[in-house]
């Protein structure tokens, strides 16, 4: 498993450091998840009116600090930009993880279904960008037609054996050796001890441990036998993006779980860390400093979306 560091650090030498510091705004908002949960975001707006719109869905435990300086590139293109934590991580945390009750599909069909209608404006297009789960999610929210196109890095099944052989026999380890007796003592998973992430509520650490020994994720899982029919209504055109060099979710992993969006125009990318001149993209390069070139190939796609 890669690690999640830094996740508010500031760089003056970042190339998203740019010229204009004040051509937008970033304001800390509050908004309802669909059963009424208060979530935390951060909205970045241009001072001109917007182009178009776009939600960030996290990946697993990643705050949505993270994503801060891609956010703030987007909306120097002129787009707005919303963040958010998904509840029980961030800034959308209890005081206490310990007996916080939640479903890890809860984050799909309650966080990011609120983000989405929070966001929506009839007149403008509104775009999806997801990293790993935050991939997996547009089929697990019940107005996903209302996003015009879904572009999604990082998103696959999880399963182990999808993964090269040193990654595969360290996250079995993790799993089974590692996270267990710290589940167990604290009553969470506190991911932060080992600066993999966020600390995870119990019920999304149990979830995500038992569909991640199937190679189909949790469409294998009997108990949600109806997200079958649930993303095969989703007709959102995606664009699923993974790195070569990404262990948690090569193209077969990504396969593997995007053929169950078997009704939406699909697009298969892969990409290199040479083809953008980086020495290494993994699971978490998608939105470090020095990716422009990616964000600018995501966002050269919307704007021809939008020009149609």
């Amino acid at each position: 498993m890669q690690n999640v560091k830094h996740q508010t650090e500031t760089d003056a030498s970042s190339k998203t450091d740019f010229a204009n510091e004040n051509s937008f705004n970033a304001q800390s908002v509050t908004f309802k998840a669909l059963d009424g949960y208060e979530l935390n975001g951060t909205l970045y707006s241009p001072t001109h009116p917007s182009t178009a719109k776009i939600v960030l869905a996290s990946a697993t435990g990643v705050p949505q600090a993270f994503y801060r300086r891609f956010s703030e590139y987007a909306t120097q293109l002129g787009y707005e930009v919303l963040t958010f934590d998904y509840r029980g991580i961030g800034k959308s945390a209890p005081r206490h993880l310990k007996g916080f009750q939640m479903s890890y599909l809860d984050w799909g069909k309650l966080d990011l279904a609120g983000a989405i209608d929070y966001l929506y404006d009839e007149h403008a297009p509104l775009f999806l960008v997801g990293h790993s789960y935050g991939g997996q999610a547009l089929g697990l929210t019940p107005n996903h037609h209302k996003v015009t196109a879904m572009y999604c890095f990082g998103t696959g099944a999880g399963w182990h054996g999808y993964m090269p052989f040193k990654e595969k026999i360290k996250v079995q380890a993790i799993w089974n050796i590692v996270f267990p007796p710290m589940v167990a003592v604290t009553g969470y998973l506190p991911w932060s001890k080992l600066n993999m992430g966020a600390d995870l509520p119990k019920g999304v650490y149990q979830q995500w441990r038992k569909w991640c020994k199937n190679p189909t994720y949790f469409f294998a899982d009997p108990e949600q036998h109806e997200l079958h029919e649930q993303y095969a209504q989703v007709k959102t055109p995606i664009y699923a993006v993974a790195a070569l060099d990404d262990d948690w979710a090569l193209p077969s992993s990504r396969y593997a779980f995007m053929q169950h969006y078997k009704n939406a125009p699909m697009h298969f990318i892969n990409i290199s860390a040479d083809e953008f001149g980086l020495k290494q993209i993994g699971h978490m390069g998608y939105f470090r400093k020095d990716s422009e070139q990616i964000w600018d190939k995501m966002l050269n796609t919307f704007t021809t979306l939008i020009a149609d």
